[in-house]
């Protein structure tokens, strides 16, 4: 598909810059003013980009009709940071977010970040995209407390962070075992993710940072723009925030969490878990953590919001079980129980 954008913002004065800062960049660039404009272009043109200032009015429709008619790109304009309108967006299934300017005549104060981001986009490759999600199975699972703890390890990008809700809402306030978690999401807002999560959920959810101990009933979530490595401390387990050394594309990568995993957990008790994303981020290291003895699951494609990085996860050998999530769910659960097969 050709690298044809739309630019979609309120502000005259954003569009036209935009436009000409994105054609100066060799893109093919059209804009709009709002949703009905925007739905006009759509049907003359196919965009691979859209860039959409989800504070404006209608903001939250346009991604939400804009992701269903196969802009897999979707990157947001903040005119305010790391609100819940652009959460939601999020986990619609936009791909990153960047923050304007208060006024409009300063948005050249954010192009150099935002062609980053764009040509960063385009190396991500639009997989099939499943607009509905199957309803979630209810849990009343006793959970055995005698249990040694083990570990829980999550990667998702697109589509993950609904996903990701449900586990941290359905998992017991007695949970045995530790979680971390690694969603793909902008800087700002993981913290934001981990204390909604931390509100809604029986278990505690917390943003990572060095020193956090992994402990029962705990789940973690890696902090956006830093990996999440786990380290041995005497006899505890605990978070590390570690720098894009290795230049992964997506930082935190789902690949750092699960190397890390498998150089210092006690494999035999580890569950991890790869679910829906765009690309392949963790189908390595799902790989490795099965070699190396930890019970792997894929979410399938029956399932699966964008079937790229668990399908990857699959085809290279990484899974034990390639499931719906629903049945992952319920496999998360099971691991509390004692007498369980897995």
């Amino acid at each position: 598909m050709a690298k044809n954008i739309l630019v979609i913002d309120a502000s005259s004065v954003v569009r036209r810059y935009l436009v000409k800062l994105l054609e100066q960049e060799g893109y093919s660039v059209n804009s709009a003013k709002d949703k009905k404009e925007a739905l006009e272009q759509f049907a003359n043109k196919n965009y691979s980009l859209v860039l959409v200032d989800v504070n404006m009015q209608n903001g939250l429709e346009i991604v939400d009709e804009i992701l269903a008619k196969g802009a897999y790109r979707v990157l947001l304009l903040n005119s305010k940071s790391n609100d819940d309108v652009s959460m939601q967006a999020l986990e619609l299934g936009a791909i990153d977010s960047l923050t304007k300017p208060e006024k409009s005549v300063d948005i050249a104060n954010i192009a150099q970040e935002l062609v980053k981001k764009v040509k960063d986009s385009f190396l991500i490759f639009p997989q099939k995209k499943r607009k509905q999600l199957s309803s979630f199975s209810e849990h009343n699972t006793k959970i055995d407390t005698t249990i040694e703890m083990g570990f829980v390890l999550i990667g998702a990008s697109t589509g993950g962070p609904r996903l990701i809700e449900q586990i941290c809402k359905t998992l017991p306030q007695d949970y045995p075992h530790a979680v971390c978690i690694v969603q793909h999401m902008p800087t700002d807002f993981t913290a934001n993710f981990a204390r909604r999560l931390n509100s809604i959920s029986k278990v505690e959810v917390l943003e990572a940072d060095n020193g956090v101990e992994l402990t029962k009933a705990r789940v973690i979530i890696a902090k956006g723009g830093k990996h999440l490595h786990i380290r041995k401390k005497l006899k505890r387990y605990v978070a590390l925030l570690a720098p894009n050394t290795r230049e992964r594309f997506f930082v935190p990568s789902v690949d750092e969490l699960f190397f890390s995993a498998a150089e210092v957990l006690p494999l035999s008790n580890v569950l991890a878990v790869e679910l829906t994303g765009i690309g392949d981020d963790g189908a390595d290291g799902l790989v490795e953590l099965r070699k190396r003895g930890a019970y792997t699951l894929a979410e399938s494609e029956e399932s699966a919001v964008v079937y790229g990085m668990p399908k990857e996860a699959a085809l290279r050998g990484g899974a034990v079980k390639v499931l719906s999530f629903n049945e992952i769910l319920d496999e998360i659960i099971k691991y509390g129980q004692k007498n369980a097969t897995l």
